[in-house]
């Protein structure tokens, strides 16, 4: 009790302090959301207006079961730190600890004549010369000890000990009540945990079911404004940089609309040679064109109903830019050497990594094609973006090359920790062949970092500027090819390469397409176009 603090003599102001702990208990209560700050508010008002000094709440330990639980002090007023981590109790032992195992309240009128009593928290030594009195009482959660509420008396005051223990049990009643509140919000907060761990499973497996792997903040943002707009007819344009998964989020427009059920067409218009584009999107009529011996349909009527994709539509030419435009529009086509229209109804799902706007500006690319296509642009997040995703996309590429290939590779912590740390320049595709390559060429399972070293981008590289240098090529050859391309192979446009550059890079293979290819980065099927463009074929 504070040295100013004079205890009441009479019963009604002793009333007005039970009031006045009350309520500023039950404020607390109402204000906190902790119920065991209310706890230690309620320990200290009972010294200061009541003299029931050295409160403590005692709780059994949830974890312990039989005469081998224990049960420790986890609130109090008036005692050191020492002296609380001292006060432990067995069932059972003690004043303390018989009041938990049997429920029944314990009035020690003096501590020093009761042999049970342990001074265990606290010393004789610091308890007050004159005669000390020791209340606890039982703190019950469904009629269930759990704990004790627990404080020393001294018992020459000017106070009835029946009005102590009277508030000692309606306290020992709110205790039980607040820590029951405590437990039941503890319980639905682990329910409410295990559900979102759920929902989580069950977004993970609802983007698996498009074949897309993650749960970053910018994927599930593609991801919600796919699933907003699938259901309309709208085209949708996909953006983004090569390697990001244009394609898969074609196909998921496409599962996610109502035409699933219904043709989906990929089209890459990179791979498509000038002269063919026509015969390609729009089919032909027997006799076209040389070699043209049966009609055939294009891939827009081959998509009727359904989804037509046309991956780098940037590479589109201007003249089948304005007939793309009309069957848009319109929603007819007319086949290359025929006469009449013919009536289809597509989604047109677009994917680019240039900048059409750029494009636009500088005359590749018509205006209003461009303002058609981008009704609902999506952008694409780069792998740099979701770096919480690379640990997911690293099992499933792993666990889908194992089993393609009849490996049991997996990797260490510390090198899954170094693929999440690299920038991947190339994206998912660039991931994706790296873990492929890793699967069939490494050595020791599990990967370690060091081992994974060796497979990084970069590393290859290294090595052979290491190697012994071969015979150089001709000075008039050497001007013309470039130098070995990296494995990641980056987007280069159709007019990449001169038809003088290809020529020496040809020669310089002695004619073999693949090789020259490999050289400049390219597919085979990319260099195939960029010779036919230049005559070479």
């Amino acid at each position: 009790m504070p040295p100013n603090t004079q205890p009441p003599h009479n019963a009604h102001a002793w009333r007005e302090q039970e009031l006045l702990l009350m309520r500023e208990v039950m404020r607390l209560v109402g204000r906190s959301p902790a119920p065991r700050l209310a706890l230690g508010k309620m320990l200290h008002l009972m010294s200061e207006l009541l003299g029931l000094n050295r409160g403590r709440i005692v709780l059994a330990d949830p974890a312990g079961s039989g005469p081998e639980r224990r049960a420790s002090i986890h609130q109090a007023y008036g005692l050191t730190q020492i002296e609380i981590a001292r006060g432990s109790y067995l069932r059972g032992e003690g004043i303390t600890g018989r009041v938990l195992a049997t429920g029944q309240p314990a009035i020690v009128q003096d501590i020093d004549a009761e042999p049970l009593f342990l001074f265990r928290a606290v010393g004789r030594a610091q308890l007050p010369p004159e005669t000390v009195a020791y209340l606890a009482l039982p703190i019950e959660i469904n009629n269930v000890p759990v704990g004790v509420l627990a404080c020393h008396r001294i018992r020459s005051r000017q106070r009835h000990l029946n009005d102590d223990l009277a508030l000692l049990r309606v306290l020992a009643t709110l205790a039980g009540q607040l820590l029951q509140l405590e437990q039941l919000v503890a319980e639905q907060t682990g329910q409410l945990q295990a559900q979102n761990a759920v929902l989580a499973q069950a977004l993970n497996t609802h983007t698996a079911r498009y074949g897309l792997i993650g749960n970053s903040p910018p994927l599930l943002q593609a991801l919600s404004e796919l699933e907003r707009v699938s259901q309309t007819q709208a085209t949708v344009l996909l953006l983004g940089e090569s390697g990001t998964g244009k394609e898969l989020f074609a196909r998921a427009v496409h599962l996610a609309s109502g035409r699933r059920d219904q043709p989906f067409i990929k089209v890459n218009c990179s791979a498509i040679p000038d002269t063919l584009f026509e015969s390609e999107l729009f089919g032909h009529e027997r006799g076209a064109f040389t070699g043209a011996n049966t009609a055939r349909p294009g891939w827009f009527e081959q998509a009727n109903g359904g989804t037509i994709f046309l991956d780098e539509i940037g590479e589109l030419p201007l003249a089948m830019q304005s007939k793309l435009l009309r069957t848009l529009q319109e929603g007819t086509l007319v086949r290359l050497g025929g006469q009449k229209e013919l009536r289809v109804n597509v989604r047109l799902v677009a994917a680019t990594n240039r900048a059409l706007e750029r494009e636009v500006a500088e005359g590749r690319f018509r205006q209003d094609l461009f303002y058609r296509l981008n009704v609902i642009p999506i952008r694409l997040p780069s792998l740099r973006e979701r770096r919480e995703d690379i640990r997911a996309l690293v099992l499933h590429f792993v666990s889908r090359a194992n089993q393609a290939h009849q490996r049991n590779v997996y990797l260490s912590t510390a090198a899954l920790e170094r693929l999440e740390a690299h920038a991947w320049p190339g994206n998912i595709r660039e991931l994706g062949n790296l873990v492929e390559r890793l699967v069939l060429l490494a050595d020791h399972t599990p990967v370690t970092a060091k081992e994974l070293e060796r497979f990084m981008p970069g590393a290859q590289e290294q090595a052979h500027a290491q190697a012994p240098t071969p015979t150089p090529l001709s000075l008039d050859v050497q001007a013309h090819v470039p130098s070995a391309a990296p494995l990641v192979r980056h987007y280069q446009s159709a007019q990449s390469h001169s038809a003088e550059g290809l020529q020496a890079v040809l020669e310089a293979h002695q004619g073999s397409q693949t090789r020259a290819a490999q050289t400049l980065g390219l597919t085979l099927r990319q260099l195939s176009y960029r010779l036919r463009k230049a005559g070479l074929r």
